[in-house]
């Protein structure tokens, strides 16, 4: 690594204490990196931060488009953690003003603009969050409206001309829109071009990113150099399998783990990660030791740790992480008596079953029923958890989906194995 540095600092001049000081940020930083661009430039970056004792500056911006955070969100959040725990200057970006117009990454059409009043709500929401995972009160927080807004457009024009069309169109989801003949906006392309001018505003060393972000960080680069700028480093961190193990981590593909669910909920999700991805959610969503880390792979190899095992230690761990050592341990309980023991949970919520949902039988329709009660979010979605037999009334699994229901006080009905109501 030493004989990559150049520049100013050559490997004469370096303390062993130095080199020892770079060695140990670099193991931190790389922990669960996919791609470091340039990373001989963050090793010079890094080096004279600790030889001058000046902490770099690491942005992260986020798009308040939805109001609630998941374990996927976390993994870049846990990345500027571990930049702050080293002693950087981290900068927080929320993007109030390019939240209206939305990444375009990844979409095959442009995202509807939301209004400043939906911005603002999410972006409240998110910071509430955020502070689960970082230490608020060491953290430089702006609103990308504060240098935005104010741009008048001979600078818009100019922030244009420094980026040419053939360029925007050599990222992939713009390519893939206009080969296929699909409409692409031209405000979309200046979602990457507000992006990069964040870096400049801040003047930032280093910004964040999952895989997906690639383009908008790189664009950062480009715009900081066309500014006179040193260009900041891009660091990006792996998109996270949700709980179907495939498709990226995503609250409208339910798949997700929210990290403002109720613990049990955090902790039967949890238990639901396949095993092939264990190792993954523990080395990117939490805590756990480089060493921790290491043994637990040892032992999954080898077999003297059992799959069942890890994962409750890695619920148990999520579940102290967003809330506490007491709610962890209770989850764990209400885990081992409800889906190892097979016994009903103590604590079913009750519901009343609206009346004007009954026919003049007083009977309803069982995905009705399930829908209303809140255990599904439609009754399309109801009747096919009936026909995969994930629903039970008293216990007793229902596999008639036309199947007529007469509620009853007291009757408990499930659907999978962490939702139930009890009927009032």
């Amino acid at each position: 690594m030493v004989e990559k540095l150049v520049g100013e600092y050559n490997k004469q001049k370096l303390d062993p204490e130095v080199l020892q000081e770079l060695e140990r940020q670099l193991l931190h930083i790389k922990r669960g990196v996919v791609e470091i661009v340039p990373e001989v430039e963050l090793e010079q970056k890094l080096l004279k931060s600790i030889i001058t004792k000046t902490p770099l500056k690491v942005k992260l911006g986020i798009d308040p488009t939805a109001p609630d955070i998941h374990l996927g969100h976390t993994v870049v959040l846990q990345k500027l953690k571990a930049f702050q725990e080293l002693g950087h200057q981290v900068q927080l970006v929320i993007g109030d003003f390019t939240g209206r117009i939305g990444d375009p990454t990844g979409r095959s059409e442009a995202r509807k603009q939301l209004t400043t009043e939906q911005v603002t709500y999410n972006a409240e929401t998110y910071l509430q969050q955020v502070e689960k995972i970082i230490d608020k009160g060491k953290i430089n927080l702006s609103f990308n409206s504060a240098w935005l807004a104010p741009l008048n457009f001979e600078q818009i024009i100019r922030l244009a001309g420094q980026i040419t069309v053939a360029r925007m169109l050599e990222r992939e989801d713009f390519h893939k829109r206009y080969i296929s003949q699909q409409p692409i906006s031209v405000h979309e392309f200046f979602y990457p071009l507000m992006q990069g001018y964040d870096s400049v505003a801040l003047e930032s060393d280093i910004e964040l990113g999952g895989t997906d972000q690639k383009f908008n960080l790189l664009m950062g680069r480009t715009l900081q150099k066309e500014f006179g700028q040193q260009p900041q480093i891009a660091i990006m961190t792996p998109l996270l399998e949700g709980l179907d193990g495939v498709k990226k981590m995503s609250k409208s593909l339910g798949n997700y783990i929210g990290i403002d669910e109720d613990p049990k909920d955090i902790y039967g999700k949890a238990m639901s990660i396949p095993d092939e991805l264990m190792l993954k959610y523990f080395e990117l969503v939490t805590d756990v030791s480089l060493d921790e880390l290491a043994e637990l792979k040892q032992g999954l190899d080898n077999g003297s740790i059992h799959p069942r095992d890890a994962k409750m230690k890695l619920a148990f761990n999520l579940v102290e992480k967003y809330y506490d050592n007491q709610s962890a341990v209770e989850a764990q309980e209400h885990f081992k008596s409800v889906f190892q023991n097979n016994q009903l949970p103590s604590d079913i919520e009750i519901k009343a079953v609206p009346a004007d949902i009954l026919d003049n039988e007083g009977r309803v329709w069982i995905a009705k029923l399930i829908h209303e009660l809140g255990l599904v979010g439609s009754s399309g979605e109801g009747k096919r958890m009936v026909t995969q037999g994930a629903v039970k009334i008293n216990e007793e699994k229902i596999d008639d989906v036309n199947m007529m229901v007469t509620p009853k006080s007291d009757m408990i009905i499930q659907v999978g194995k962490r939702k139930f109501a009890k009927i009032k």
